[in-house]
């Protein structure tokens, strides 16, 4: 495996106790957390960029959608 790159990251602490409070309902450390939400993200931006996301249904007016 890889060694990860370290680096440092400047938050706001209202930031930094949204992420703590997260992390913990999700029983992981606060790195661990922001690398979930990175991947998260990174791997949306694929498929976005190749074009896999999902249509939004169209309102269907017999099934009284609006």
């Amino acid at each position: 495996m890889a060694e990860k790159k370290t680096f440092l990251l400047r938050i706001a602490p209202e930031m930094w106790a949204e992420l703590d409070a997260w992390a913990q309902e999700e029983f992981r450390s606060i790195n661990g957390q922001i690398e979930f939400i990175l991947n998260q993200a990174l791997r949306k931006r694929k498929r976005e960029s190749v074009g896999e996301t999902q249509p939004i249904p169209e309102a269907d007016p017999k099934r009284g959608d609006s």
